[in-house]
């Protein structure tokens, strides 16, 4: 287990909620941040706050090295070939939105296929059937087991020669699924298709090698993994990106300006128009040096040992059911108890102290497949302990005892 030394790293869960200790079980939603990158904002906006690429200054040479800098950082964490397969993004959902709008948009017509999951995230869905609108594209979907995972024989049934696109999310924000991205972009390539990643709730937790995992494409969020909001990235293998058109147009991605045509700068700047996300960069260099010296084999045991424990522990509790499956689960934990709305639970918990989140996690055609129209969610990171575990089923005890009119 990770020490309690570096919980006392995160400022933010020293404080007390409603009379009780923090503990903060949300981090699939949004993680805490550790002093090392709140201290890197500040430098940024107190020593080098300028705009990049343009200036000669100092300030600007500064503020360029360091976001260039970022880029290299986030290119080597997840095992890209060249930098310039590194796109800086406001998170998942604006990289997947690029693929969906530039190379699906570019590659697609009447009757091809667009696969994916009923487990997949808004953000991997929506980009999606907006492109098949616009394209006459078909989607389709991979189906799932009854704990929610899917198969690869599923797999191999669902892609085609005519499939374009299979887009996966890697870690389900839902049911903990991990899912086999580097099988399903064998059985994709073996068709002529790319394979898109969601990586957003993959990446804060376990290694990624997006070589290995021979994926075309891969999305993350900064905020997941410790980093600022507003930040995240895209991969993509450089020979795709450089015959993909960017999708915003303004100052920043330009090489040359006409009255009447204009042309791109190179990888990677032409698809980062306007004023990038400077300091969210720098913030998440900072994260990523962070995740790298806890180390993220370490970070991967932590979880796995924190779920099982959350899975012992809350499959005891009468009435409460528990989503997904049993083994090779990430580090969350779906539930409803009896039929106390979740946001009911959520409220309970809250005046214990205790933080999760409660409603459809962006994933209402999984709800369906569920047949709940909500759960509640526990979610773990670094800084979790099995004390927390323990907090958190202490109120649901409670949360049991105070709704013991609707359980059973």
């Amino acid at each position: 287990m990770i020490t309690s030394e570096i919980r006392e790293l995160f400022p933010i869960l020293k404080q007390e909620v409603n009379g009780h200790p923090l503990v903060y079980l949300d981090s699939a939603a949004t993680s805490q941040k550790p002093i090392q990158v709140i201290e890197a904002l500040k430098h940024y906006y107190e020593w080098d706050n300028a705009n990049v690429h343009r200036g000669v200054h100092t300030l600007g040479s500064r503020a360029t090295d360091a976001y260039e800098g970022a880029r290299a950082k986030v290119a080597k964490f997840i095992g890209a070939s060249s930098e310039q397969e590194i796109i800086f993004t406001r998170g998942t959902t604006t990289a997947i939105n690029i693929v969906a709008s530039s190379y699906a948009k570019s590659v697609l017509r009447e009757g091809d296929e667009i696969v994916l999951t009923p487990m997949e995230h808004h953000s991997n869905l929506i980009p999606w059937q907006q492109a098949a609108k616009a394209t006459g594209a078909t989607l389709k979907y991979i189906p799932l087991q009854p704990d929610g995972s899917i198969s690869l024989t599923d797999v191999e049934n669902t892609i085609t020669d005519r499939t374009k696109v299979v887009s996966v999310v890697y870690v389900s924000n839902v049911l903990g699924v991990v899912n086999p991205i580097k099988e399903i972009a064998q059985i994709a390539h073996k068709h002529g298709a790319k394979m898109m990643v969601d990586g957003a709730q993959s990446t804060p937790h376990m290694k990624v090698d997006v070589q290995d995992l021979d994926c075309d494409f891969y999305a993350l969020s900064g905020h997941k993994m410790c980093g600022p909001t507003g930040i995240g990235a895209l991969y993509g293998k450089k020979a795709l990106l450089e015959n993909m058109e960017p999708v915003e147009f303004g100052g920043e991605m330009i090489d040359h300006v006409d009255l009447y045509e204009s042309t791109w700068k190179e990888l990677p700047w032409k698809f980062e128009g306007g004023t990038p996300i400077i300091a969210g960069a720098v913030g998440l260099g900072a994260a990523i040096d962070f995740l790298q010296e806890v180390g993220m084999d370490n970070i991967y045991k932590h979880d796995i040992q924190l779920t099982n424990y959350a899975m012992e522990r809350m499959t005891q509790i009468e009435d409460l059911v528990v989503y997904g499956p049993t083994a090779n689960r990430a580090g969350l934990v779906t539930f409803n108890l009896g039929d106390v709305h979740p946001h009911d639970v959520a409220t309970v918990l809250d005046a214990e102290g205790i933080a999760i989140r409660a409603g459809h996690h962006c994933a209402q055609p999984l709800m369906r497949w569920l047949e709940v129209s909500s759960t509640a969610r526990a979610s773990f990171y670094l800084y979790n302990t099995e004390a927390d575990i323990d907090r958190l089923v202490m109120a649901l005890q409670k949360t049991k005892e105070y709704f013991g009119h609707a359980i059973g």
